[in-house]
């Protein structure tokens, strides 16, 4: 009987979540679709090519905070960035930042665990990714970065009257919300699934002793964990969620998403092709060192009662 109430609950909490966050990541999208209509990417390149250091870090680290990708999707960009003369620390930036502070991982750690763990989440890698870019770059690591070109294409566009321009504009939006949900879904409920498993059958003591607050090596343990596992943030976050419920530290759950987001083995190679193995390095250093940092002060703030 305590196995057949076990299913229904992990049950129930599998339907209520999945359904909030496919609500969610495709009303929030559309946004992001509407933001790349109406401030295209060419523009921004432009503003970062022209602004000076330390303003420019905000702006490559803000222009990545709107990119609603994986890891891996950042790669292509960078490089473009590269290639239309961005200096490279402010290319940097947008690389820490586009993966950890993306619409999509804003909103779903809003929704899951709330306004004051999501604005610390958002301090903390919004100014590691300032801070590494600026200090990368005069500490002379541009010079690590190989040559990089892309073939130019045609950035025109059609010519549309005032009448339609906007509902063209909306449509493309709902378009691309659409095809980023198509690409995702698998992940979401893939991370409801293991979620509600947990939720409805893993005991809390086995998750409290494994990775409990009171475990010191539980935080630097799940950061170097999260990078080699890949599992995108729409996955790994509804899973962690589920895991601060059952006892897990939130600092070791930060920890996770931090390395999982942020770094990967396909990411890594691919860098690899574009940065010489001190950069390549220096970058997972970044990523760890985030997670770790994040971490432990999310369970600092957890211990005295600044979040829950």
């Amino acid at each position: 009987m305590t196995a057949i109430n076990d299913l229904v609950t992990a049950g129930q909490f599998f339907v209520i979540i999945t359904v909030e966050l496919v609500i969610l990541f495709i009303g929030i999208s559309f946004l992001v679709g509407l933001i790349r209509e109406y401030v295209p990417e060419e523009k921004i390149r432009k503003v970062l090519t022209r602004t000076h250091r330390g303003m420019g870090n905000i702006f490559g680290a803000f222009f990545g905070a709107l990119t609603p990708f994986c890891s891996c999707s950042t790669i292509p960009i960078l490089v473009g960035l590269l290639d239309v003369g961005v200096p490279f620390g402010i290319a940097y930036s947008f690389l820490i930042a586009s993966p950890l502070l993306n619409p999509v991982i804003f909103f779903l750690l809003l929704a899951l665990f709330g306004v004051v763990p999501t604005l610390i989440y958002a301090a903390i890698t919004f100014s590691i990714a300032v801070l590494s870019g600026i200090l990368l770059e005069r500490a002379g690591y541009g010079r690590y970065v190989k040559a990089v070109t892309l073939e130019k294409g045609c950035c025109c566009e059609c010519e549309d009257t005032n009448n339609s321009i906007h509902k063209t504009r909306f449509s493309r939006a709902l378009t691309f919300a659409f095809s980023l949900f198509r690409q995702v879904i698998p992940y979401l409920i893939l991370g409801a699934a293991i979620g509600a498993f947990i939720y409805g059958f893993i005991p809390e003591d086995l998750i409290v002793a494994v990775a409990g607050p009171d475990n010191p090596l539980a935080i630097p343990v799940a950061a170097v964990i999260g990078i080699p596992m890949y599992i995108r943030a729409e996955t790994i976050i509804p899973i962690s969620a589920v895991l601060v419920e059952k006892g897990m530290g939130i600092g070791a759950v930060m920890a996770l998403i931090i390395g999982g987001a942020g770094a990967s083995i396909p990411e890594v190679t691919l860098l690899a092709s574009i940065f010489e193995k001190r950069l390549v390095a220096a970058f997972m250093i970044t990523v760890l060192g985030v997670a770790i940092l994040a971490g432990f002060l999310f369970q600092f703030l957890a211990n005295v009662g600044i979040i829950t």
